[in-house]
């Protein structure tokens, strides 16, 4: 798969129809404008929607899809051609992918408003209107061949990208009808293929980067190499808001191949010719820090301040009924805390950005998740109009929300602010876990009430934590609210007639929060996973058994819980010191059961032996894609329940590498087996939905295992111990 990241389009305004294509002549071929609605009818300007996706099909027959998603390992780049493909009736090698280049008003992603790639919804976002496009094409270039033939449309078809007179066997290739069909009216209402005519959709495709990525060929924002482009590696302040006071750069710039220290108020750059010289020079400076307000600040005194904001009344996420008065008049009532910790992101991709400042224009190479942002913010600190500004999007080494983030872009320029020529800016690793911007510390309060037979009839949580979205995207939120902190914590897939949940906004002091592999969920589905498993045993019920009595109304729910609970052979005997725990949520418009088996030895140490996950995920585009993310995902959260956290001394981050945050290894991942149910649905999002259940099937698990309830994350060993 190639990436054409020179070719250079104007493109038409578009119709406010929540579908359009409107044909235009590029050179010989026909382009395609596809528009996707904005969710909640965010409109931009008074009578159009900005498009975020463009196809193009040339002379050559070759059909070029303008992807306004990133790739980052999930697949999108392989997946989202497949529905273009299906209903053009071509094959998947015939698509060809280019970046997007950075238009919030072209490429802004439907279901966020915004131009990025995030909250598991490329394809739900692409799903339908994507579709549509290629349909609409297909119809359009059968009409062009009927017209040369002089025949009714109704006696052609299109077939691995040629059209086809059905009773003469004529052919016409796309190619050859490309620029004709630019002409043609486009149709108002297209017919899509039912799901039983699919020859693509549904079947497992070959990831189209996968040979590029082994073969070196493809480029990672850490490969850019404009000519003559020096590296450059920095220390940042420790304390978050801290200022540089003193340098003594003498034995730096005595390293051989160090060329420049460039000074900033909070932070040191060290430029090189080559990121050896860079890191040794970065090693030769005297620095001494002003660190400022939040110079001892700790992890307890953030866990200290939420639970104090955690005693004030919050927002009101969603109420039904009287959850009060109903656990007041329960016969059994049910209380607990919760706390999750901070988390980086310790993507394989260190954070990296390389940028030209030439004065009157700046010229980027990343691999961003929000490519838009990054050019607005840039163009920012280069103290330059955003069309100044020309970001080169690449492949990325992980993301999982960090790349959402423009800050690694904004020091970059900052430093190339000083520099002659292009320069690569790439963190340390201890800069980029040191420096991250973090998951969330969040705490709970969660009450229940039973009815003499172990029913809930009431449930109330409140929680309190800092809310990414409201500094990321204001307008989302909205009365105190917004839905990444919410999911999870409401709608939930139980028939629970009272029901209360609040929010209460609390931004940690000293410490910046981001997007984190499945966010609010991540937390969410830990609280309520773990409390309904509470609830269970308070009950002396079957943990399955009494999460199914509440499922009567929710039959995708059940299906999925009852498969999960099947294949992991639910109620076996299992040998000492092991368990099964399971956990059950509906997140990103995807149900997904979890059942984790796990081992406690007598050390406290714990071993996730095997993970069996029984998804519905709508219909599925590319099977090996709903895998795979499962298995990334379930071993992300696998991660974090062992050993993720991020704590606070002295107003620094504790943890330097991957021997103090530490990450799973290879001998420790569990066995992991997938189930999906077949559905008829559109498709729900999967790169995120297998960590937000794994953390609390794993946590169930130790309780069925040794009778310890664990609330707080990462894995307490000490508290697990069995006495000599």
């Amino acid at each position: 798969m190639a990436f054409d990241r020179s070719a250079s389009r104007t493109y038409a305004d578009l119709s406010r129809r929540n579908f359009l294509i409107n044909g235009a002549v590029a050179g010989s071929g026909l382009v395609l404008s596809v528009s996707l609605p904005f969710g909640q009818g965010n409109a931009v300007g008074n009578d159009s929607f900005a498009p975020n996706a463009f196809i193009r099909i040339g002379p050559d027959g070759e059909i070029v899809l303008t992807m306004p998603y990133v790739e980052m390992g999930q697949g999108t780049y392989t997946s989202i051609p497949m529905l273009i493909a299906e209903e053009l009736e071509v094959g998947l090698k015939q698509v060809r992918i280019e970046h997007a280049p950075p238009n919030e008003k072209l490429y802004g992603n439907p279901l966020l408003g915004v131009q990025a790639t995030g909250n598991s919804n490329a394809i739900r976002g692409a799903w339908k209107p994507l579709r549509e496009a290629g349909a609409a094409a297909r119809i359009m270039l059968i009409a062009t061949a009927a017209g040369r033939w002089g025949v009714d449309a109704g006696s052609c078809h299109a077939e691995t990208g040629e059209v086809v007179h059905t009773p003469s066997g004529r052919r016409l290739k796309y190619g050859e009808l490309a620029a004709d069909a630019a002409h043609i009216a486009v149709p108002t209402n297209v017919v899509l293929k039912k799901p039983e005519e699919f020859k693509l959709i549904g079947t497992p495709a070959k990831r189209l980067d996968a040979s590029g990525k082994v073969n070196g060929s493809v480029l990672y924002g850490i490969d850019a190499r404009p000519p003559g482009v020096k590296i450059a590696t920095l220390a940042q302040s420790p304390v978050f808001g801290g200022r540089l006071k003193s340098l003594d750069d003498s034995a730096a710039r005595a390293v051989k191949g160090v060329r420049q220290i460039v000074r900033l108020e909070d932070a040191v750059a060290v430029v090189a010719d080559h990121m050896g010289a860079a890191k040794k020079g970065l090693e030769a400076l005297k620095i001494e820090w002003d660190e400022g307000a939040h110079s001892g600040l700790s992890t307890q005194d953030v866990a200290r301040d939420l639970e104090q904001a955690i005693l004030r009344p919050g927002s009101v996420a969603q109420s039904i009924g009287n959850a009060d008065q109903a656990i007041a008049n329960a016969a059994t009532r049910v209380e607990a805390s919760y706390q999750l910790p901070f988390l980086a992101h310790a993507t394989m991709e260190p954070m990296n950005c390389t940028v030209h400042f030439r004065g009157s224009e700046c010229e980027i190479w990343v691999g961003t998740q929000a490519i838009a942002r990054v050019q607005a913010m840039a163009a920012k600190a280069a103290g330059l109009p955003v069309e100044k500004v020309i970001v080169h999007n690449h492949l990325i080494g992980g993301g999982f929300g960090r790349r959402l983030e423009a800050d690694g872009a904004v020091r970059a320029v900052e430093i190339a602010k000083q520099v002659d020529g292009p320069v690569k800016v790439v963190w340390t690793r201890e800069e980029d876990i040191q420096q991250d911007m973090y998951r969330p510390y969040w705490v709970d309060r969660i009450a229940a009430g039973l009815d003499k037979d172990g029913k809930p009839i009431a449930w109330r949580n409140r929680f309190a934590g800092s809310s990414v979205i409201a500094r990321w995207l204001p307008p989302a939120f909205k009365d105190g609210l917004d839905p990444d902190t919410t999911e999870g914590a409401i709608d939930l897939v139980y028939a629970l007639p009272n029901f209360h949940v609040e929010y209460v906004r609390a931004e940690p002091s000293g410490i910046r929060t981001a997007f984190w592999r499945s966010v609010g969920p991540s937390h969410n589905v830990f609280v309520s996973e773990s409390f309904i498993d509470e609830l269970a045993a308070a009950a002396r019920q079957d943990a399955v058994t009494y999460r199914r009595m509440l499922l009567d109304h929710n039959p995708r729910a059940k299906a999925v819980l009852d498969l999960a609970a099947e294949k992991a052979g639910w109620g076996s005997v299992l040998p000492k010191g092991r368990g099964r725990g399971i956990a059950l949520q509906h997140v990103f418009g995807s149900y997904l059961a979890q059942v984790a088996e796990v081992e406690v030895a007598k050390d406290g140490s714990v071993r996730v032996h095997r993970v069996v996950c029984a998804m519905d995920c709508g219909t599925v585009v590319n099977p090996d894609t709903v895998q795979a993310q499962i298995q990334s995902g379930v071993n992300f959260g696998v991660t974090a329940a062992l050993y993720g956290e991020i704590t606070l001394k002295n107003g620094r981050v504790e943890q330097t590498n991957f021997d103090t945050y530490q990450i799973l290894r290879i001998n420790e991942a569990p066995a992991i087996e997938v189930h999906v149910v077949k559905s008829a649905e559109p498709p729900g999002g999967m790169g995120e939905a297998g960590t937000s259940g794994i953390v609390p099937a794993i946590a169930n698990a130790i309780f069925a295992a040794t009778g310890k309830r664990l609330r707080k994350m990462p894995i307490d060993v000490n508290a697990l111990k069995q006495p000599v």
